[in-house]
């Protein structure tokens, strides 16, 4: 085969001699190539040359003139031949047997693994297809082309079950895509490989026998009807034992309840289509063991109509009829509504209710299209005779059992205008007004009820007030009318401070008692008696004693450097007495201040002005007309004098 020419020139002349005659030939390249000597061209001296073993050569020619004899010049050249590939190897797999493994739980489209087969040709020659050949034609896994890597892989097509089919087998297969014959038949173009996979079994959730219920229940019902059972069962080979419930967030959980063991499902309370005639529940299964897995489903219910409500008129109808209107006049067209939904749909009766007595005013015409029509019966309707009517009508259903109901109607005379209208005003208010006449009576009559009531507790609390203070006032006055008639009974000893209830003895009547106090110990020139204080609020008699206590504090903090003696001592209990004595807020009947040092290194003794003055020390006599003042020894309520200090 040739491979190329090679051409050299010789500037001698060729009509002289062999000066310009050429001669070539082959330095290196044999012997896969020759050259013709007298032509240059490099033919192919080897048969079946491999590429895949070696793809480029070197072959170096030499040239030289005058036939090549001696004295003859020579040059040389060298020559890269490169082999260029044909299909003449087909795909062979790495290995004979692949084996991959894959979860019970992966998804469609997960890659289970990668076969690879390899060519030595190379470009299109090289590429291949891969073919997956179910020996079990399950069609569980498809294979496709990496174009990249030239590598088949092997996907998941359907879900696996452990539990049915734990083991796959199959064929691989890759083909060349372009077969040149002439260098490789069919048969060696292709490869085949085996294919095993093994399925890792997984614990899965319960499995339900559907994954909708649709169940259906008349809505009359009983509680504890069975509507329906969901099953699920653990696929798994060790089938764990599985327990139903509602879900938590379902809306309706208190409607229905469902048995934990066997799914069956029951009504916890009384159903109404016409408050919700579809109830959604999902119902959850749970295994008992292990991981407890679950699943949940969603049944469906459908609650069945029954006639459980009677009809009645559409609207509230106010009828009227025109003084002067001819007999056989229609009045009024009734219409009537159901919220029963029955499957051949709503047909009403209307009728007046069954009477000894025809109605000599009106009758209802039934339409047979669920109307109906009030028409009179004469024509003598006036409102001097009678301002309205009452007519009750009758309307039943077609249901199974027949439901009935009776409105009654008002039917007002009215004086009608000139189109047969009824005036807003006028007869059709006055009309109005006689009907409403008895349910007004009624109504002003609770309102003089309640208001007659009203003013009596007013005026019962106020009598009770009343008597309540005139009982206050006696109280007041028989006590100082026994202070003033000496019925008091004193004790032997008497206190410095003297409790004295009366009231001045002036000339005139008196209107109303009022309480004194006088001290034993107050000075000749100072006022026997002064009106008792009234009673502090306990938040300014909080704050006063508060200063008080903060001032005493302050004093004893420095007891420990000052004496009774001491001037600055001295001056703070003078202070204290002046404020005590002064102090508006302090009651000076049930109260006794002491005040006691008690700093380091001496004892304390009694501060208090009691000793001031005797018992018999009390002052002048009280002038003419004014009771001496008892005096009352605080000791018995106090204890004794050594208790008391």
């Amino acid at each position: 085969t040739t491979v190329a020419r090679v051409t050299a020139t010789d500037a001698d002349d060729p009509q002289q001699g062999n000066n310009a005659r050429l001669l070539y030939s082959i330095l290196q390249g044999e012997p896969y190539f020759s050259v013709e000597p007298k032509t240059g061209l490099i033919v192919t001296s080897w048969p079946s040359m491999d590429r895949e073993a070696r793809d480029q050569y070197q072959v170096v020619l030499e040239v030289k003139d005058m036939l090549g004899q001696r004295g003859a010049h020579s040059a040389s050249t060298t020559v890269t031949v490169h082999l260029t590939d044909v299909n003449d190897n087909g795909p062979t797999f790495q290995h004979h047997l692949y084996t991959f493994g894959v979860r019970e739980d992966a998804a469609v489209g997960t890659t289970v693994g990668r076969v690879k087969a390899d060519d030595g040709d190379e470009g299109l020659n090289a590429m291949m297809n891969y073919t997956l050949q179910d020996l079990e034609e399950s069609n569980t896994f498809t294979i496709q082309l990496d174009p990249d890597t030239q590598e088949g892989l092997v996907l998941l097509a359907k879900p696996l079950d452990y539990e049915t089919k734990s083991r796959f087998v199959m064929a691989v297969e890759a083909d060349n895509v372009v077969v040149d014959e002439r260098f490789l038949s069919a048969d060696e173009a292709r490869d085949r490989a085996t294919v095993k996979v093994f399925v890792e079994d997984v614990d899965e959730p319960p499995v339900f026998g559907a994954d909708v219920y649709e169940w259906r229940v008349p809505e009359s019902a009983g509680v504890g009807t069975e509507v329906g059972v969901v099953s699920a069962r653990d696929t798994d080979t060790r089938n764990n034992p599985v327990r139903y419930s509602i879900e938590r967030h379902s809306g309706i959980r208190k409607a229905f309840r469902i048995d934990p063991n066997n799914g069956s499902m029951t009504l916890s309370q009384p159903l109404d289509r016409e408050a919700s005639n579809w109830h959604n529940v999902t119902v959850v299964a749970t295994e008992t063991k292990q991981s407890y897995l679950f699943s949940a489903a969603v049944v469906f219910i459908k609650v069945l109509d029954v006639n459980d409500n009677a009809p009645a008129l559409a609207s509230v109808y106010r009828p009227y009829i025109c003084e002067g209107t001819p007999a056989g006049e229609l009045i009024q067209l009734l219409d009537a509504v159901d919220p029963d939904d029955p499957p051949e749909g709503h047909h009403f009766y209307f009728s007046m209710v069954p009477d000894a007595h025809i109605n000599p005013n009106f009758t209802i015409r039934d339409h047979q299209d669920n109307t109906a029509s009030i028409v009179s019966r004469r024509s003598t309707f006036t409102r001097k005779d009678r301002a309205h009517y009452l007519l009750p009508v009758v309307v039943a259903d077609s249901g199974v059992p027949p439901l009935t109901s009776t409105s009654t109607l008002t039917v007002t005379v009215c004086g009608c205008g000139p189109a047969g209208h009824c005036p807003l005003g006028g007869a059709g208010v006055e009309a109005r007004a006689l009907s409403m006449g008895t349910s007004l009576k009624t109504l002003l009559g609770v309102l003089v009820c309640l208001a007659t009531l009203s003013a009596l507790s007013v005026l019962t609390l106020g009598v009770r007030r009343r008597r309540r203070r005139r009982r206050k006032q006696q109280e007041v006055s028989g006590m100082a009318e026994d202070v003033d008639g000496e019925d008091l009974e004193l004790p032997d000893q008497v206190s410095q401070k003297v409790l004295r209830y009366g009231e001045p003895r002036a000339p005139g009547p008196q209107l109303a008692s009022t309480p004194y106090i006088s001290s034993p110990c107050a000075s000749p020139s100072s006022p026997p008696s002064v009106p008792l204080r009234p009673h502090p609020r306990r938040r300014d008699r909080k704050l006063r004693r508060a200063e008080v206590a903060a001032s005493i504090r302050m004093s004893l903090r420095h007891s420990h450097l000052i004496g009774p003696e001491d001037e600055v001592f001295r001056q703070f209990i003078f202070d204290r007495l002046d404020e005590a004595d002064r102090d508006p807020y302090a009651p000076p009947f049930d109260c006794l201040r002491t005040y006691a040092f008690e700093g380091a290194g001496s004892d304390a003794g009694s501060l208090s002005s009691l000793d001031s003055c005797g018992l018999a020390d009390f002052g002048p006599e009280p002038p003419a007309g004014r009771p001496r003042p008892f005096v009352v020894p605080l000791t018995p309520w106090y204890g004794s004098e050594e208790d008391t200090f």
